[in-house]
């Protein structure tokens, strides 16, 4: 599968985006390495702690499947109202849970802003000193 893509699986899932309270839709596409898709979105909730990122709505959705074997993630935000004109990295707890199942040496971070702009890190670059089972 391209960037361009996943990344349009990431626009797609972004559609899906529950966000009354902040306005920031955010749409992520988990590719496995055997070809499959996970499509996650942003949902907030009024009481903010169990709002989930679109990374981990993907990941999960995955792991709930079976899948945990992860090759890279397209993501795209911005405000619900307007055009993306920033990129959406993941969050801190999101970096954390792609410790869990991905490899930080192989595994992509796509940030994208559309088809055509994006960026692409390893998850070791975003999360250097990474805590991971291979820590235990």
């Amino acid at each position: 599968m391209t960037d361009a893509e996943l990344i349009k699986e990431a626009i797609e899932a972004r559609k899906k985006s529950y966000c009354p309270y902040s306005n920031y839709a955010v749409g992520a596409a988990l590719l496995t390495k055997n070809g499959k898709v996970y499509r996650g979105c942003n949902i907030e909730n009024a009481a903010f702690s169990p709002t989930n990122c679109a990374e981990r709505t993907a990941i999960f959705k995955a792991v709930s499947e079976g899948d945990t074997d992860f090759s890279r993630i397209a993501i795209i935000g911005g405000s619900v109202d307007g055009p993306v004109d920033s990129y959406a990295y993941p969050c801190g707890v999101c970096r954390q849970v792609m410790m869990e199942f991905c490899n930080p040496e192989t595994f992509e971070i796509i940030a994208a802003m559309s088809e055509d702009v994006y960026q692409i890190f390893t998850l070791k670059e975003l999360f250097p000193e990474g805590f991971g089972p291979d820590n235990l």
